[in-house]
């Protein structure tokens, strides 16, 4: 391995690692709570939601760390050229047949490694806690439809990845990059259509009260609204929620039926005002150009690697074993952008709470509702700020303070 691909490994590797340590050390020791947390929730109430939070991330730590240290043990132990070997043997030397093999072995023992995180945190964890009300066969039916999809999607995307190595051996990066942009935009459009419909059901908001607020909030940020669905949640959980999806004619904002039975019409309001405040700012396709970015990114990182490991000769494919290096890249980058990707994720959800603070000029409906939120789905109020670089959202207290600090 030259010495320059060595070093690129090592310092994702280490800064993958040692992040996971700090993230697993302020989970298990988050710390004081910020004093100003005390102004609008009791010690029983911040308690409980740094226990119930400290479970999930326990959770998403260990499915990480259980994960990488797989696939970095299958890379640098060797044991992916041999397992590539014997995969080959059964696809009777068939590039194409081993590749989908080998994919699948890796596929499924990431999965089978991933189970037992994620049936806790997302089934036992959640009825320990009163918050789920799925049945553990409709969990195992959600899990196999998503599994399902997944594998679909994966597996296509890793036998075109191979075809475009093979047939573009020096630009391949440019196409593998386009195509996965394109999937990606695709996914955003279509998912309101064809992919959330297979989980739960949407009805449009009959009541007329939410319907006034629409349309009044719509002229007010000069945004037409396509539609406003009531998503059938409490069949899972008891949480309340919403959110914004889609792009261009599929546009939607989606609110949990949660929300619309258990809280007021002015904290429906608020959420209904940040929901459009995302449209207003532009913030899905913001989100979007800055993914296709950090795709080109990764694919142009992904090239020169592997081209220092591998010969890059004309119609010569990278040997079946790359599919491991290539998920143990993922795995590092993803996880090391993770701060970034956080900070740009709750810039947009700030921006959105000053907008809608503007639009419904409501502010104390709005920190109410931040913090009949924070209650009712028991966020840690007060994170610590390690912990927070990984989330997408700010955390309730900061987002109460830039509310109570918005100047309209």
């Amino acid at each position: 391995m030259l010495p320059r691909l060595k070093a690129i490994w090592i310092m994702l590797t280490g800064l993958a690692l040692g992040l996971s340590f700090l993230y697993l050390w302020f989970t298990i020791f988050p710390g004081q709570v910020t004093p100003e947390a005390w102004h609008y929730f009791s010690a029983k109430q911040v308690e409980a939601a740094r226990a119930y939070s400290q479970g999930l991330r326990l959770c998403f730590i260990g499915s990480y760390l259980i994960q990488l240290c797989f696939l970095l043990w299958f890379v640098y132990s060797g044991r992916s050229l041999d397992f590539s070997g014997w995969t080959c043997k059964l696809a009777h030397g068939n590039y194409w047949v081993n590749l989908i093999l080998f994919f699948l072995f890796l596929w499924l023992v990431l999965r089978l490694l991933n189970l037992p995180f994620l049936l806790f945190s997302s089934y036992y964890w959640q009825h320990e806690w009163g918050f789920s009300t799925q049945t553990l066969g409709a969990w195992w039916l959600d899990y196999l439809k998503s599994d399902v999809m997944d594998l679909l999607l994966s597996s296509s995307g890793a036998w075109l990845l191979f075809w475009i190595i093979r047939r573009f051996p020096t630009t391949w990066w440019l196409y593998s990059a386009t195509c996965i942009s394109i999937v990606l935009a695709m996914q955003i459009f279509l998912s309101p259509l064809f992919i959330t419909p297979l989980f739960n059901h949407f009805t449009p908001v009959q009541d007329q009260t939410v319907l006034t607020m629409v349309a009044e909030l719509s002229s007010k940020a000069e945004l037409p609204i396509d539609q406003v669905l009531m998503m059938d949640a409490s069949r899972r959980t008891t949480k309340s929620n919403a959110y914004f999806a889609g792009l261009g004619q599929t546009k939607q904002i989606v609110l949990y039926d949660n929300l619309l039975n258990n809280h007021p019409h002015d904290e429906v309001k608020a959420v209904i005002a940040h929901e459009m405040a995302h449209w207003r700012q532009h913030h899905i396709l913001q989100g979007l150009g800055l993914y296709i970015i950090g795709i080109f990114l990764f694919c142009w990182l992904l090239f020169h690697l592997l081209k220092d490991m591998f010969p890059v000769l004309p119609g010569a494919p990278y040997p079946i074993h790359a599919w491991a290096i290539i998920l143990l890249l993922f795995f590092l980058v993803v996880f090391v952008s993770s701060p970034l990707q956080g900070y740009i994720s709750q810039s947009m959800e700030k921006e959105a709470d000053e907008v809608a603070v503007m639009l419904t000029h409501d502010k104390p409906a709005a920190m109410r509702l931040q913090v009949n939120l924070s209650i009712k789905n028991a966020s840690d109020i007060s994170p610590p700020p390690f912990i927070q670089w990984f989330s997408s959202h700010p955390s309730p207290l900061a987002r109460i303070e830039l509310i109570q600090k918005a100047s309209w």
